[in-house]
C-alpha cells in the first residue's frame, strides 16, 4: 500500500495546522454518526462505530467530541448522510478512490469531478479504478507493540491474511467480513490499535516522473480537504528526492 500510506504520513505532518486537525475531527465525528445511526450506538456490539472511535483516539480526538457524535446518532430530524464512491484517474494514469459520505450526492459529484479536473486529472466510472484494488481489513499496531516475528505468530492465530511490519508501523490485512473477530484476537493479546477499518489496498503501484508528482499531490490534497470526502487512496509510488521535497 506504498502510495496511500506515504500520502497518510504526508497528510499527518500537515495536520498539525489547527485547520486540519478542526477539519479532521469534523470528518470523524461524521464517521462516528453515521456508524452509530446504521447500528447500535454501542461499539461492542457495532464493529463499525468500534473502528470509527478507534480512529478518532489515535488522532487524539477529545472524549466529548467523541460521545457528542454518538449522541447526535439519536437526534430526529438531523442530516442524512449517504455513501458513495468515486474513481478517477491522478497524473501519470494512477488510480484514485474517493470515499464520501454526502447529503447531497450532486454537491458532492460536482465538486470531486471539478477537482480531478483542475488538477490534472479525470473522473471515471465505477469500477474504472477498483478493480486494481483489494478490499481488505486492515489493522494498524505501533512498531514498539512487538517484534516482526511476534506480530506474524499473532497475526497467524489471529486469522489475519498477511501481516507486514516496517519502522513506522505493523500493518496486518485480512478479510473484510473477518475484521472484527481478528481485530478483538490482536486487540487481547497487544491492547487496542491505531486503527482497524476497511481499506483498498493497491494490487500494484505506478511509478510517477516528479514533474507529474507535485501535481498529483495537489489533486490528492485538494481531495482530502473537500469537506464531504472521507478517505482518499491511489497506487502511485514516488522517488525518494520527490518524498522528501513533499515531506519538509
Amino acid at each position: 500500500m506504498a502510495g496511500h500510506s506515504q500520502f497518510k504520513n504526508i497528510m499527518y505532518r500537515k495536520g498539525a495546522q489547527d485547520k486540519k486537525r478542526s477539519k479532521l475531527f469534523s470528518k470523524l465525528a461524521k464517521e462516528i454518526t453515521v456508524a452509530a445511526k446504521m447500528g447500535l450506538p454501542d461499539p461492542d456490539y457495532n464493529p463499525r462505530l468500534r473502528a470509527a472511535i478507534q480512529d478518532a483516539r489515535a488522532e487524539n480526538m477529545p472524549r466529548d467530541n467523541i460521545e457528542r457524535a454518538v449522541k447526535k446518532s439519536a437526534d430526529q430530524g438531523g442530516e442524512n448522510y449517504e455513501e458513495v464512491r468515486y474513481e478517477g484517474f491522478g497524473p501519470g494514469g494512477v488510480g484514485v478512490i474517493v470515499e464520501s459520505l454526502t447529503d447531497n450526492r450532486n454537491r458532492t459529484a460536482s465538486s470531486v469531478r471539478s477537482l480531478f479536473t483542475k488538477n490534472g486529472g479525470n473522473l471515471g466510472e465505477t469500477g474504472s479504478v477498483s478493480f486494481m484494488f483489494s478490499r481488505l481489513g486492515r489493522i494498524e499496531y505501533a512498531p514498539e507493540v512487538a517484534s516482526a516475528d511476534a506480530m506474524i505468530e499473532a497475526a497467524i492465530d489471529a486469522g489475519a491474511d498477511d501481516c507486514q511490519s516496517s519502522e513506522e508501523a505493523h500493518e496486518l490485512f485480512c478479510a473484510p467480513d473477518s475484521l472484527h473477530e481478528v481485530a478483538r484476537a490482536l486487540e487481547a493479546k497487544f491492547g487496542e490499535p491505531r486503527s482497524a477499518k476497511i481499506v483498498w489496498k493497491p494490487q500494484n503501484s505506478i511509478e510517477v516522473d516528479d514533474e507529474k508528482a507535485e501535481t498529483l499531490i495537489k489533486l490528492l490534497e485538494a481531495l482530502d480537504d473537500d469537506d464531504d470526502v472521507q478517505q482518499v487512496y491511489s497506487n502511485f509510488e514516488l522517488s525518494d528526492s520527490m518524498m522528501e521535497k513533499i515531506s519538509t
